[in-house]
């Protein structure tokens, strides 16, 4: 594959060393170039759009049939990596010329980051909440290099860019809103669950209470105080993550909560309710070896089997964990400087 992908990168330094010195390039460029650059720009074939635009710069105003440029047809395939090869490669003062630049349908760059183009690949996106958050990303990202003038700009339906965004999201709003809620029910009814169990263990302790001085009669034990510890710590991060889905439940869903309010409450929620279930299961493990240390045959497969629930949370919600904090917090897909081979 890599050998496949070098000899493609020398047929294409080739062809762009041809089209460099290629005098007459109109009849060239309408047939062939223009079409294939575009059709690269959907595939998010940056190194190929890199080596073109070296070799003919003045292609970045090229536009296709409905007079969108290559800049303006990146952001409406959500090809980050395209994006920020533009990004990067151009001045600031091109960057908000082309930005500024309308379409047939009298269509700015902002106006087509607030369209949900069929060409966005959000397949790939767990959850409607990530890509409800993923396209005001983008929507913010755009909004960030236009003009303050232009964010108030018209097109043919008369419509403004945020008006776009909210008439071709208002599906997807709906369903994340939908998805929220249902995650957030399924996982209040656990949280609950666990602070019920917690709670009661609290005062029905291994062993019992000493009936002449009140304390607990393992209290001095080093597993008695794991089971106190661990289940404190289960209770409090059941409490919070309870209070986090419930915030989640009651929220007003408006378009700029699913960029960091909503997923902010998801990540505390998950994270808390994974920290409840590991320390019920530390507790349950402290206590049945306080009951019957001596029986190891019985408490060793048990406390073995006590880690199987923690496992299966990891498996099934650790990755979309993971993926909202990246979303939410991470790096980001536009701040990756993509390596020109310039």
């Amino acid at each position: 594959m890599k050998l496949t992908h070098i000899e493609a990168l020398e047929l294409l330094d080739n062809m762009c060393e041809v089209i460099e010195h290629e005098d007459n390039m109109s009849e060239i460029g309408n047939d062939f170039l223009i079409p294939a650059v575009f059709g690269a720009t959907a595939l998010g074939m940056f190194e190929f759009i890199d080596r073109v635009l070296q070799a003919r710069p003045n292609l970045v105003w090229a536009c296709n049939s409905m007079g969108r440029n290559l800049f303006q047809f990146a952001i409406e395939s959500r090809q980050e990596k395209v994006y920020n090869l533009f990004y990067y490669k151009l001045s600031k003062r091109r960057r908000t010329a082309i930005g500024n630049i309308v379409d047939g349908d009298n269509n700015c760059a902002l106006h087509v980051a607030g369209t949900l183009s069929p060409f966005a690949r959000l397949d790939n996106i767990s959850g409607a909440a990530l890509k409800m958050q993923r396209e005001l990303q983008w929507f913010k990202k755009v909004e960030n290099i236009v003009v303050p003038l232009v964010k108030e700009s018209l097109n043919k339906e008369h419509k403004m860019p945020r008006e776009m965004f909210t008439k071709n999201h208002n599906q997807l709003a709906k369903e994340g809103e939908r998805w929220m809620k249902e995650t957030a029910s399924s996982c209040t009814v656990v949280g609950a669950l666990i602070i019920t169990i917690m709670f009661a263990a609290a005062f029905t302790i291994p062993g019992g209470n000493n009936g002449q001085t009140g304390f607990p009669i393992f209290l001095h034990k080093k597993l008695f105080m794991a089971f106190i510890v661990s289940d404190a710590i289960s209770l409090f991060s059941s409490t919070t993550s309870v209070l986090m889905f419930l915030g989640i439940l009651t929220s007003r869903y408006a378009e700029d909560d699913f960029l960091k309010s909503l997923p902010t409450k998801m990540i505390i929620g998950l994270s808390t309710l994974f920290i409840s279930i590991a320390t019920m299961m530390v507790a349950f493990s402290s206590a049945l070896f306080i009951m019957i240390h001596e029986q190891l045959w019985i408490v060793i497969p048990m406390i073995v089997v006590a880690s199987v629930p923690v496992t299966l949370f990891i498996w099934m919600q650790f990755p979309l964990l993971v993926e909202m904090y990246i979303s939410t917090y991470g790096r980001g897909i536009f701040d990756r400087k993509v390596k020109s081979r310039a």
